[in-house]
């Protein structure tokens, strides 16, 4: 369930949930139609005009859609695995879950083939997803196997108990060591695909950089994140000038099938139901290490 407060009088139920939620207005108008959004506690249609201070309540979980998700089998880098959660070591070019008509070929598909335990408070399409990374981000992310897993690592989230790093190459040299981009990010208006920098229908969001290596003209950096924005690290870097190497969305410059070269590094966690200290390191993969000894030996 989601819960949020109307900021702005006269616009559209539908347009204005999909300025501030990460969901198509596609996807709004079909939980508007299937009478899961209220407004005052009462259902609206997607034309309605809000006013300011309308409390709006969204039923997303108990949304079912018919949808044809199947099992496929898939050769998963399982970097750990037990009765409650599992990491893996997700590649470049895999989707995460189904959705906007691709149901196949999906982390979700190759999950399902593997295993028939995971939680399933994400819905029909999102089992066992706590968390997302983008299609062309490689690296680690994390697997609920059972509800309550779920929840509670979604608190966690949530609450920023869970530290993560990621690795990125950026074009252009970057002069100082260490760097903290505090920017609001919410969806582009010109571009519902992407996100931006802005302080309308935004959320804050914090991303910490710390140089590892420069190169000619790329620089090495790890990042860790306060907040979990969507495409947060990409964003951010494009706003301060130093899009991620080979990113197809946020860089000028054409990219390859590789995609943006961005790798969820590492992870920390104490674990939900056992209380152990988790960490995780996941190697960058061949592609991107391939590139970077080329640039190496451009320095010399």
């Amino acid at each position: 369930m989601l819960k949020l407060l109307a900021t702005k009088e006269n616009m559209r139920l539908d347009k204005y949930l999909s300025e501030n939620l990460d969901f198509s207005r596609e996807y709004i108008q079909k939980l508007i139609a299937n009478h899961l959004v209220f407004v005052n506690n009462k259902n609206e249609k997607a034309s309605y005009k809000l006013k300011i201070n309308d409390e709006i309540i969204i039923h997303d979980e108990d949304y079912v859609e018919k949808t044809d998700i199947v099992p496929t089998k898939m050769d998963l880098d399982i970097v750990y695995e037990d009765e409650y959660l599992m990491i893996i070591n997700k590649p470049s070019g895999l989707v995460v879950h189904p959705g906007a008509g691709n149901y196949q070929n999906t982390l979700v598909n190759g999950l399902l083939y593997y295993t028939q335990n995971l939680s399933n408070i994400g819905g029909e399409e999102r089992p066992g997803i706590v968390h997302r990374i983008d299609k062309d981000t490689s690296g680690l992310i994390m697997i609920a196997k059972t509800n309550k897993a779920h929840e509670l690592l979604s608190e966690d989230f949530k609450n920023k108990r869970i530290k993560r790093e990621y690795i990125a190459l950026l074009n252009g040299v970057f002069k100082n060591n260490s760097a903290t981009i505090d920017a609001p990010i919410g969806r582009d208006k010109n571009n519902r695909e992407k996100m931006t920098v802005t302080a309308e229908n935004s959320k804050n969001a914090i991303t910490h950089l710390k140089v590892l290596k420069r190169y000619k003209n790329n620089t090495l950096v790890s990042c860790i994140l306060d907040t979990g924005r969507t495409h947060q690290i990409r964003v951010h870097m494009a706003y301060i000038g130093f899009p991620v190497h080979n990113d197809p969305v946020y860089s000028k410059d054409k990219a390859t099938e590789f995609g943006q070269f961005l790798h969820s590094y590492k992870m920390h966690f104490i674990h939900p139901i056992t209380k152990k200290e988790m960490d995780f390191t996941c190697p960058l993969p061949k592609y991107f290490t391939d590139y970077l000894d080329e640039l190496e030996e451009k320095l010399n």
